[in-house]
């Protein structure tokens, strides 16, 4: 696979030496980001290049409105289980990294996975994103397939995991295959940095040192038959607005390969990682402006994507920029194996990185709702087969909004029954009566009827 195919290094300079940044021409852009059709690259290069703040304040307001388009004032919610953390790659900016000599390197058993998960269930999650290390010897693919399926096999009264998406090294199509055969939702993996000379410098040894065999793991993944993938960016690595334009680059190619753009993008930054010296001096740190910026511009020119924000962030960042364009979100969230365990005190020494926002799960519900968003645990699309080009021809024209609102509602309504304390419960009741005014006439009378099942006791009910 020759470098253009995806990725085209001096395309992008160009864009961002060329850049038309003309009020009237943004203005243009701008308008055009509203029909929901997306943007080129030379388009989104001019956005990302202006620099007259009331311009700017016209792209967070469309972006805003673009999200509201297609998925509406909803939030869908997960939480990152790591099975191992041991790993024969020595990225630079990574706690995990080979050299890395701080570390306290773990792989849970299953019987561990379970008790994770059984935590996480306690605290009203039903999405899951699984991760381990890249080191087959001490975490095989085989322990992590059995990992996702002790996930789904764990239940606490009416706890339970409807869908595990999953975030791992690249595999070969065969592997790929067999992840595909453990129902897994989306494969996610990030590309870190387009830019080949500084993904070169920040990656000095191990598999992910091969630029190519990374770039490549989602044609791979396509061709096993995983039909969503997510793909992002380490924002920090180098110049964000390369990266944007990498990123867009990546999912038009895959738009265009496969008729299927990616299911979600990505867009952590560099956040501090015990013995990682590079986390702690980004090479080219994002300032919260500029990030907010690259997340409306992302909105605009990939509107159909969901948008996925972890909780490297701060609670004050996050909750502004769900107004430019995230659409789920992690909360309560450990990035150690082992770091969900009762009665173990949160260290450290075998996260992945640190964490901006520590709330627990009920804090960050409850915070989205007093935001007037509505807190999803759908799977709904998942697990009736809208996925792929299914789940493209309803999201890219915004009719997934259709499915989204009304089952947000339910597994909303499920958390309120089963976790949520008086105040959020009395709170989210609140928000799902004003939110049931959305709901599209000829199905609301079904989503009242099915919010009385649920409180009757009747679980998982969907459209």
């Amino acid at each position: 696979m020759s470098r253009s195919e995806i990725v085209d290094e001096r395309a992008i300079a160009d864009a961002l030496d060329t850049a038309d940044t003309d009020p009237a021409r943004v203005r243009d852009i701008i308008a055009k980001a509203r029909e929901l059709k997306g943007l080129e690259l030379s388009e989104t290069a001019a956005l990302l290049n202006v620099a007259d703040k009331d311009l700017e304040d016209e792209i967070f307001r469309a972006a805003k409105d673009v999200k509201l388009a297609i998925y509406g004032r909803r939030l869908v919610l997960f939480a990152p289980l790591y099975i191992d953390n041991n790993c024969s790659n020595n990225c630079l900016y990574c706690a995990f990294r080979r050299d890395n000599k701080e570390l306290v390197r773990r792989t849970l058993t299953l019987e561990q996975v379970a008790e994770e998960v059984m935590l996480l269930e306690k605290q009203g999650h039903k999405r899951l994103l699984m991760l381990m290390g890249e080191d087959s010897t001490h975490c095989t693919l085989d322990h992590f397939i059995s990992a996702i399926e002790t996930a789904y096999d764990t239940k606490t009264d009416k706890g339970e995991i409807r869908r595990i998406n999953v975030e791992i090294a690249p595999l070969s199509v065969e592997d790929f295959r067999r992840l595909k055969a453990a129902k897994i939702g989306t494969y996610v993996v990030f590309q870190e940095t387009y830019h080949r000379a500084t993904y070169r410098r920040v990656h000095p040894s191990g598999r992910k040192a091969d630029y190519d065999w990374r770039i490549s793991a989602m044609d791979r993944a396509m061709q096993a038959g995983i039909d969503d993938v997510g793909i992002g960016a380490l924002f920090g690595l180098y110049d964000y607005r390369f990266e944007v334009l990498g990123l867009l680059m990546h999912a038009r190619y895959l738009d265009r390969t496969y008729g299927v753009g990616p299911h979600t993008i990505s867009v952590p930054r560099i956040y501090p990682a015990k013995g990682a010296p590079l986390s702690f001096a980004p090479p080219h740190p994002v300032s919260d402006d500029q990030f907010k910026r690259l997340v409306a511009v992302l909105r605009l020119s990939v509107p159909y994507t969901g948008m996925i924000l972890s909780t490297r962030e701060s609670p004050k960042l996050r909750h502004e920029v769900f107004e430019l364009g995230i659409s789920q979100i992690s909360a309560g969230s450990r990035t150690n194996p082992g770091g969900y365990h009762a009665g173990r005190e949160h260290s450290p020494d075998d996260e992945q990185f640190s964490l901006g926002d520590t709330r627990k799960t009920e804090d960050v519900i409850r915070a989205v709702v007093e935001q007037g968003y509505i807190p999803s645990f759908c799977t709904a699309c998942y697990r009736l087969g809208r996925t792929g080009q299914d789940f493209m021809d309803l999201a890219k024209p915004g009719l997934i909004q259709q499915y989204c609102l009304p089952n947000a509602i339910l597994t909303f309504q499920e958390y309120l029954e089963d976790y949520a304390s008086n105040g959020t419960r009395k709170a989210g009741s609140e928000l799902i009566e004003s939110m049931l005014e959305d709901v599209p006439r000829g199905r609301r009378n079904a989503v009242k009827e099915r919010i009385e099942r649920i409180k009757a006791g009747e679980r998982d009910l969907y459209f």
